[in-house]
């Protein structure tokens, strides 16, 4: 576990075959990455707050979202960066009054009243989070795609080829070898 710079670092020097991340994977021509899943932010509020209470009559716009504090993730994890140019390419100043590199710690903030939060949209859990409302919110944000990402012509044990597998059923044995090692039969 660590940044997505520190996933790709450590499949760069070798001390691990797989890595999964949002960002820089894709940006290293040294490793080889497969989409793994896509996602959206999302925006998370107290069930009593006028965001809340906004998105039941309408859409929430990012103007709506940054009359708040904001609570998200801290830049360089989680697609901080496209939250950030999502605003900017608005012509908006968001108030991010706090920052975490985790989404449960993000909801704790939201759930004391510090601020809406702006969290991966997966990270919501209606059974868990009661205290929460999940804010249509997939029409602000870009979709961002998670990647597992290999170093290029690395050899991989058969119990990484059957982990891929189970991230993505696409990604059998064969399919994988051949991006890998594109000069072999």
């Amino acid at each position: 576990q660590g940044s997505p710079h520190e996933a790709a670092q450590v499949l760069l020097d070798g001390r691990a075959d797989l890595g999964i991340a949002t960002e820089s994977l894709g940006q290293m021509p040294e490793l080889l990455t497969f989409p793994f899943y896509s996602w959206h932010h999302a925006l998370i509020a107290p069930q009593d707050h006028p965001l809340t209470q906004l998105a039941q009559t309408r859409q929430v716009t990012l103007a709506d979202v940054a009359n708040y504090p904001i609570v998200t993730y801290h830049e360089g994890f989680t697609g901080r960066h496209s939250i950030d140019a999502a605003f900017a390419n608005s012509g908006l100043a968001p108030d991010v009054v706090m920052s975490a590199l985790d989404a449960d710690v993000i909801k704790t903030y939201v759930e004391l009243g510090l601020g809406v939060g702006i969290i991966a949209s997966m990270a919501y859990q209606a059974d868990k989070d009661r205290g929460l409302s999940l804010l249509a919110s997939a029409h602000l944000f870009e979709q961002k795609t998670t990647h597992i990402a290999i170093r290029q012509s690395h050899y991989l044990r058969d119990y990484a080829y059957q982990f891929l597998q189970l991230c993505a059923s696409q990604l059998d044995k064969a399919s994988v070898q051949l991006r890998l090692h594109p000069q072999q039969d």
